[in-house]
């Protein structure tokens, strides 16, 4: 059988499975996230054991570190997993939800209300406890999920899988409604692009190469999860300590994520003072700053390209420049960001309002990390991507961005 054959008989039975779990409860939902929490944690030995094998092939083929590190999984990561898991079971169910009701002045009763997609196609590299926050978000809002990871993760993602898939079914639904997509090579994420009729929407999940490669060949329709080219301001106005504290935590706290800082812009008027302080706070950290004229003048700041300042490093490098003024940045950022998240460090509120209205971005952050762009610390439990796109969903993707909507139209013999 071919590997395009078994993608679309998984998605038949996705298909089938998706027609059951719309019509599941929410205790039933709950109840499968929390058996599906309960597994990992009783699986993990095997989950780490296969997650090794995964990490020691990385290693043995010269896979970067910081991709070894999306890729490996601890017992901290996979109680966090769990976790996930249990705080989506947490949340409200959006399936039904009344997004708006009125009554006409003919006397039809309309309501239109939140459903399911239906199958929902995710395609992501390397991260395996994206499978568990996938699986866990697209279940609770009412979806079958086909989950097409990378080849470096198959072990792990296989089994975890198999955990959700036994849980699912002790719970009492079918577990088509989470399958892993057959065949490591290319020819089954072409074959899952194509799956338009049987698949209703594809989320691709990693690098700039894998979103574009799905975005302009699927014939499936897509939400765009982006890349982070995520900049720090600190301006004119700023509290140094503050701006000194975010852009440390924004770079270091954690490198391979999208919503790492990967630019730093420093206003000219507290270049002076600032400078110094950030360079020597960085190098500290091993972060190497690829820098302007002005930045350049430190010892060890590598001088920036152009490419330099477009670049989603996803490591210990950063990107600087000084600029003349608020709007200059905001110039800088239009012309390099990826629109995920961009964030300005002042005590002027005036220069706040200015930028946020300004910089077009799914996260503005005024005096904060972008480390905050993230479904957890927003309060929507776990996440299945960030959206950088302007349609359907924009930002942290939660339970409600997972559903589409239709109308009930009541009426009592209306015709028209």
């Amino acid at each position: 059988m071919s590997t395009q054959q078994d993608v679309l008989d998984a998605a038949t039975r996705a298909r089938a499975a998706s027609h059951g779990l719309a019509l599941a409860t929410r205790a039933q939902k709950d109840r499968a996230l929390l058996g599906m929490a309960d597994a990992l944690e009783a699986g993990q030995e095997a989950l780490l054991s296969a997650n090794a094998e995964d990490v020691a092939r990385a290693e043995a083929g010269g896979t970067p570190p910081n991709i070894v590190d999306r890729l490996r999984l601890t017992p901290d990561r996979l109680a966090g997993m769990a976790q996930g898991l249990r705080d989506v079971a947490a949340l409200p169910d959006p399936v039904g939800e009344v997004v708006r009701g009125t009554k006409l002045p003919n006397g039809l009763e309309l309501r239109q209300l939140r459903v399911p997609f239906g199958v929902v196609g995710m395609i992501y590299e390397a991260r395996p406890n994206v499978t568990a926050d996938a699986a866990g978000i697209c279940l609770k809002s009412g979806n079958a999920v086909l989950l097409r990871g990378s080849s470096s993760a198959r072990s792990s993602n296989a089994a975890i899988v198999a955990a959700l898939r036994e849980a699912a079914a002790a719970a009492g639904l079918e577990p088509d409604v989470v399958q892993l997509v057959p065949g490591d090579s290319h020819d089954s994420v072409k074959a899952l692009m194509r799956a338009r009729g049987l698949v209703d929407v594809l989320i691709p999940r990693g690098g700039a190469g894998l979103i574009r490669s799905v975005v302009e060949e699927s014939t499936v329709p897509v939400i765009e999860t982006g890349v982070g080219n995520c900049h720090v301001y600190v301006d004119r106005a700023a509290d140094l300590d503050k701006a000194l504290a975010i852009v440390l935590n924004a770079k270091t706290h954690r490198t391979s994520v999208c919503n790492a800082a990967e630019s730093l812009l420093v206003h000219a008027d507290v270049a002076d003072e600032f400078l110094p302080r950030v360079v020597a706070a960085l190098q500290e950290a091993g972060v190497t700053v690829h820098g302007d004229a002005a930045f350049t003048a430190y010892d060890g700041v590598v001088a920036a390209s152009e490419e330099d300042y477009a670049t989603e490093y996803l490591s210990l490098d950063i990107s600087a420049a000084v600029v003349g003024s608020l709007t200059e940045a905001i110039e800088h950022i239009r012309r390099f960001s990826s629109q995920h998240s961009d964030a300005i460090v002042t005590e002027d509120l005036g220069a706040a309002r200015l930028f946020t209205a300004a910089v077009d971005s799914a996260a503005v952050l005024v005096n904060a990390s972008t480390r905050f762009t993230d479904g957890g610390e927003f309060g929507f439990g776990a996440e299945i991507g960030i959206s950088t796109q302007k349609l359907h969903a924009r930002g942290p993707m939660g339970l409600p961005e997972m559903t589409s909507t239709k109308y009930v139209v009541t009426g009592d013999g209306h015709v028209r």
